[in-house]
């Protein structure tokens, strides 16, 4: 399927481009037309209708991105987008007329091309062929609350996006995959800055603390952390959607059990452990739209390195790669975060914490990558050096974690830039300064 999808694709492409070269009337164009009518026609017999996207500057196919195809075709997305057009759907009982109207349209200039080129397809007569921006989902009074999901690029617009989709699941709703690809796709594109964003946002701790904002902070830094280490664009983005369903199962157990401050009873936490396995079963319905690691993240992300953990397994075997980054990241974003019921760790707490599980609950060699691109005390945090100044961490020194780069912010007549690493006077630092109690004073200095 994916083969006669991706050679539709191409087909089209290629009707297109002689439509722009020779016109939408030549016999070249017919007969490319007709051909691309044929590769479509295979395709929708076996669907009800074929979906492409452009996701940033990729294609997808239905659910799936296709990153080589894209590489051939950029000339082609920026043609599209220029037109409006971000989403094709061809639907079952499309006409060969239907689609040379189609790709005349297509090859006019784009003045000629109105905002809404939906409305200009059905004045033509098409039926069967949706071609427009992909949107945001409509709020829950029906109206489109949507502008193009790529003009809403901040932490805080992704999370936007991507808790529709979320909240769907548990609605048992159809989620739109498309959508949802997209929003965390946007977020591998300006992957830096958006990490860099949420450091801040994590030091500051000015975020909602809920479940799905901890689904998105666990999602964008895994996706860092993978991209980092070198796993490729597409994995990237299927680790990011796997960590997006990674605690999904939450969901469904009582808050009195997620919120208590207490140590659970032998009950509730058996209750706890449930979401494990309740997640991955919701999930996995969805499996044809996301794929299948988010099920498999789902099941296995309390499952330590050493098979410890849970669920228990009746054939006990390492859990996946993928689930090891997530649960690392789980692990550290909920060690993080400050709620009601307990307070946020120091930054160098949550290392020590963390590295006790080196090699038990952590991969071992993941785990010490890990720090050293997030450091000890991650860019943004509030510090006091050894010599009493007040400094913000700016920069990680990847070999050496307990020496980051900082700037001095008090005494203000003092700012300046130190690399820990290559000062030589001994100085250090001596703690962190939680931004909600003793940092707090010094929260508008940075």
């Amino acid at each position: 399927m994916k083969e006669s999808t991706e050679l539709s694709f191409k087909d089209f492409l290629s009707a297109l481009q002689s439509a722009k070269l020779y016109g939408p009337e030549h016999p070249i164009t017919r007969k490319a037309s007709e051909k691309a009518y044929q590769s479509i026609s295979r395709v929708l017999n076996e669907k009800q209708e074929l979906v492409i996207g452009i996701i940033g500057e990729e294609i997808a196919f239905d659910k799936e991105i296709l990153f080589d195809l894209s590489k051939m075709a950029k000339p082609s997305i920026a043609y599209l987008k220029a037109r409006g057009i971000e989403k094709i759907v061809f639907q079952r009982g499309v006409q060969s007329g239907e689609l040379g109207k189609f790709i005349s349209f297509l090859s006019a200039p784009k003045e000629e091309i109105k905002d809404n080129p939906q409305n200009t397809l059905m004045l033509m007569g098409i039926r069967n062929i949706q071609a427009g921006k992909i949107e945001a989902a409509s709020d829950e009074s029906g109206q489109d609350s949507a502008k193009p999901l790529e003009q809403n690029n901040t932490v805080g617009g992704h999370f936007e996006n991507i808790s529709q989709p979320l909240a769907s699941l548990l609605d048992k709703e159809a989620i739109d995959g498309l959508a949802l690809k997209f929003a965390v796709n946007n977020i591998v594109e300006n992957l830096e800055a958006e990490y860099k964003n949420l450091l801040k946002l994590n030091t500051l701790k000015r975020y909602d603390l809920g479940t799905f904002t901890h689904l998105i902070n666990v999602s964008v830094l895994s996706m860092y952390f993978a991209s980092k280490i070198g796993f490729p664009k597409d994995v990237v983005l299927e680790i990011g959607l796997s960590a997006l369903f990674h605690d999904i199962g939450k969901l469904y157990i009582s808050r009195k059990i997620i919120r208590k401050p207490e140590q659970l009873d032998a009950k509730e936490f058996s209750v706890m452990e449930s979401h494990t396995v309740l997640g991955a079963g919701l999930v996995l319905q969805y499996a044809d739209t996301v794929g299948i690691m988010p099920v498999i993240v789902s099941f296995e992300h309390h499952l330590k390195y050493d098979l410890s953990g849970y669920p228990k397994l009746a054939f006990p075997k390492k859990p996946h790669i993928v689930s090891q980054i997530v649960s690392i990241c789980d692990n550290y974003d909920a060690l993080s975060e400050r709620r009601s019921y307990k307070s946020d760790y120091p930054p160098d707490s949550i290392y020590n914490l963390m590295i006790r599980g080196k090699g038990t609950a952590f991969n071992p060699a993941l785990l010490d990558k890990f720090f050293s691109l997030i450091g000890v005390w991650p860019v943004g945090s509030i510090v006091s050096l050894s010599d009493q100044r007040i400094a913000v961490v700016v920069e990680e020194n990847q070999d050496e974690i307990f020496k980051p780069q900082v700037k001095v912010i008090y005494p203000q007549k003092e700012e300046s830039a130190i690399d820990l690493k290559k000062d030589n006077s001994g100085l250090k630092i001596e703690r962190y300064l939680n931004p909600w109690k003793e940092g707090k004073d010094f929260l508008h200095l940075i």
